[in-house]
């Protein structure tokens, strides 16, 4: 099996965004022996935002002159489809700003759901282009944004359903440690939390 870890905290690996991918990741591998990692690290390679090339190939109408997929931003693209492709399945590890993925895993998307590569538009609408594969989303949050005591909303779920949804990849599994602005007490708790819940789920 290969799994490719999307991380998108600034903080890196000193994040609890990165705990909690990392739980993720060893529950998979405690699963399946001899799994393969990959690690795609928005923050320590940042990913280039989309360039004049590639918004012109997208609003084209026709495949883009070879000269610029070979270069630039359609390259680029290609290779994160390409790392995308190769994987069984993908652990994204994402914090929440400002209700919202950050703009390093929006840049990242942006890449990744490419007309007529990764999905393609039909009269029945727009029909993903990749076979379907689980993804594991890990969100960390300073406030609460599930449930009855939610304090502030939250467009980062469903806006990751349909965004990867349009690609092909619908079986997206979440799990949140949320509150964490409150402190250290908070934190000790959401991560034993989600580490029992971890042992409890079902991850194929």
């Amino acid at each position: 099996m290969k799994i490719l870890h999307i991380s998108a905290s600034p903080r890196g690996e000193d994040s609890n965004t990165w705990w909690l991918a990392q739980q993720i990741i060893a529950q998979l591998r405690s699963r399946v022996a001899g799994a393969e990692l990959t690690v795609r690290d928005l923050h320590a390679t940042p990913v280039a935002h989309i360039d004049a090339g590639y918004a012109d190939a997208l609003g084209s109408r026709f495949e883009p002159d070879p000269s610029v997929s070979a270069s630039g931003s359609l390259a680029l693209s290609e290779r994160l489809i390409g790392e995308v492709e190769a994987a069984d399945c993908l652990v994204i590890g994402t914090p929440m700003h400002n209700y919202t993925v950050p703009s390093s895993l929006k840049a990242w998307i942006d890449h990744v759901v490419r007309v007529r590569r990764t999905f393609a538009i039909t009269p029945d609408g727009k029909v993903g282009l990749l076979r379907e594969r689980p993804v594991y989303v890990g969100v960390v949050s300073g406030g609460g944004f599930s449930g009855a005591q939610a304090q502030q909303p939250d467009f980062l779920t469903p806006y990751l359903k349909v965004a990867l949804a349009t690609i092909g990849l619908h079986d997206l599994r979440f799990f949140t440690m949320e509150r964490l602005a409150a402190g250290e007490q908070v934190i000790r708790a959401e991560r034993e939390r989600v580490s029992t819940a971890m042992r409890q789920a079902d991850f194929f």
